[in-house]
């Protein structure tokens, strides 16, 4: 009985810390507010926030502009899954692939996503698919670099095992090596939503006329500062319930990663 009232106690203060964090940050928030004049309190926010809702920008809603960039970040994550995690497998699996091929993707990898934003320009015009094209460069490098960094820490235990039972590389592949390496590609799955989350931002600023980034460089530029953190503050919130969802969709596909 005293272990079960302990494990009670813990689990509801494991759920007041996080409320208690928020307060906490809130309230900071508020007194850097008061010595800094130009910073818009809470409240100020929540009321932009109100008005935002009355008079949207660009004849659109506070919840179009995040599903405009929300579209863009999982339309590119997307394409960065189907793709990335083959590319990675192949390099951490196949020896010729990697000889011939990571040379050149770790060239490409330092370049930040940010840079191509001129090239992409040119090639693809200023709608969609620049945008997208964007969010995908900085989504998929470590979608990659993490499947083929799991690929190798897969034991050579595991596949020399398989290989006594007569198991063909193909089996190989998709019955140890993939799901040995799952862990490892949520992980970069999950740091691909946050590099796209970013990116997508920096791509909005550029001719976009809808999106939380469109709407951090028209509250800079109308000097409405109060406009500006109402994006920054769905950028976090939205931030971390993508890394939720991830989370649990991690619990549910790698069971085995539970505490």
């Amino acid at each position: 009985m005293k272990v079960s009232v302990r494990f009670i106690i813990k689990r509801i203060i494991y759920y007041i810390l996080p409320a208690l964090s928020i307060f906490l940050l809130l309230l900071m928030w508020t007194a850097v507010a008061e010595s800094q004049k130009t910073i818009p309190n809470p409240f100020e926010v929540f009321e932009r926030f109100k008005r935002l809702q009355d008079r949207p920008i660009s004849n659109t809603g506070i919840i179009g502009h995040i599903w405009a960039s929300l579209q863009r970040v999982l339309k590119a994550l997307g394409i960065s899954i189907l793709l990335g995690i083959p590319f990675g497998l192949l390099i951490g699996w196949s020896e010729s692939f990697r000889y011939l091929f990571k040379p050149l993707f770790e060239i490409f990898r330092p370049i930040p996503a940010i840079a191509w934003i001129p090239l992409v320009s040119i090639w693809f015009g200023v709608g969609e698919a620049s945008k997208i094209t964007i969010v995908f460069l900085g989504a998929v490098m470590p979608i990659v670099v993490n499947t083929y960094t799991g690929v190798s820490m897969v034991p050579k235990l595991l596949t020399d095992a398989a290989k006594s039972f007569g198991a063909s590389h193909g089996q190989l592949l998709t019955d140890i090596v993939l799901p040995s390496s799952l862990q490892a590609i949520f992980a970069g799955i999950k740091t691909a939503l946050g590099i796209g989350w970013m990116v997508v931002l920096a791509a909005e600023m550029i001719s976009a006329k809808s999106g939380l980034g469109f709407l951090i460089i028209r509250g800079s530029d109308s000097d409405d500062i109060a406009l500006t953190m109402v994006s920054m503050v769905f950028i976090g919130v939205i931030g971390a319930l993508l890394s939720t969802v991830c989370n649990l969709l991690e619990r549910r596909i790698c069971p085995w990663t539970n505490e």
